[in-house]
């Protein structure tokens, strides 16, 4: 798959075949360093569905003034992705809090984009039930099974959502980047650069600021109000700080941005992944998520 987009992408541009350096795989996408004979260099990145339209959203957010490597090409072929990426370099060091609350302050200052997905009011209450629906399909496949606590953890949520949802277009609304934490930061000699807009969409700009300490270990919402404080003091949005839902924002964020997860871990296992091998691993990640996602919205 990458090396033909990569052969239409040189094809097309008349570059020189280049030496190539693979930097990162993960299971749907790849990021390579090429290096021409003149000694010039680029990124390729590639993707399968559903990461397939990253290359619009750079174009869109560079158009906007965010701080993104410029595309320099793009082709899909047979719904995946290749792209020829401006080349950063290596990082100087590694994102810290402030290059964090700085990003995401100015991504939320962004116009919103109409060509994005949208996850609003409406959008969060169908989360659960989306998710409840993956899992119809993958118990009708003979995977899943001993599931019970997780459908019934799903129910209380989608009873629960129509309140926990109220508030969800308050500001900061509009870009949210998704996989908003410090890899997808790059911190250079010349200031630093958002990556990896593959997910981006138009919603709550607080489930940024939920996932940038990320998922592996528990969520702390001390820690995250601290960084929605320092998100006000940065220029963001004082409503960031605003209860919603009935509940403290930081709770609201972080039961909410866990409930996003376990919808898109449980799609990618029935529609992305639709690898039985990987449902244990899969099954264990949702358990640990939903018992947060019953927590701070209180369910």
């Amino acid at each position: 798959m990458s090396d033909d987009s990569l052969i239409h992408l040189l094809t097309a541009s008349g570059r020189p075949t280049p030496e190539r350096e693979r930097v990162r795989v993960w299971s749907m996408s790849g990021v390579e360093r090429l290096t021409f004979p003149d000694g010039g260099t680029l990124i390729f990145k590639y993707a399968r569905r559903p990461f397939d339209t990253e290359d619009r959203a750079l174009r869109l957010a560079e158009s906007l003034g965010v701080p993104v490597p410029r595309v320099h090409a793009a082709t899909v072929l047979d719904g995946r992705l290749g792209m020829l990426l401006e080349d950063l370099g290596t990082s100087t060091r590694e994102a810290n809090d402030s290059d964090g609350v700085a990003a995401a302050v100015l991504l939320h200052r962004a116009p919103a984009a109409a060509a994005l997905p949208v996850l609003d009011e409406k959008g969060l209450r169908a989360l659960p039930g989306r998710a409840l629906d993956h899992l119809e399909l993958l118990r009708t496949a003979g995977r899943w099974q001993d599931t019970d606590d997780i459908a019934q953890a799903l129910g209380q949520i989608s009873r629960a959502a129509v309140s926990r949802a109220v508030g969800s277009v308050t500001d900061p609304f509009g870009w949210v980047h998704s996989e908003f934490h410090p890899t997808s930061v790059h911190v250079g000699e010349d200031g630093w650069r958002l990556l990896d807009f593959a997910r981006a969409f138009t919603g709550p700009g607080l489930l940024d600021l939920a996932s940038w300490h990320g998922t592996v270990n528990a969520p702390d919402a001390e820690r995250l109000r601290l960084l929605m404080e320092s998100y006000v003091t940065a220029g963001g949005t004082p409503d960031a700080l605003v209860p919603r839902g009935g509940l403290p924002a930081e709770a609201w964020s972080l039961g909410w941005h866990r409930m996003w997860a376990v919808e898109w871990f449980m799609e990618q296992a029935v529609r992305w992944i639709d690898d039985p091998a990987t449902d244990p691993m899969y099954v264990k990640v949702v358990r640990r998520h939903l018992t947060d996602v019953l927590h701070f919205l209180e369910v």
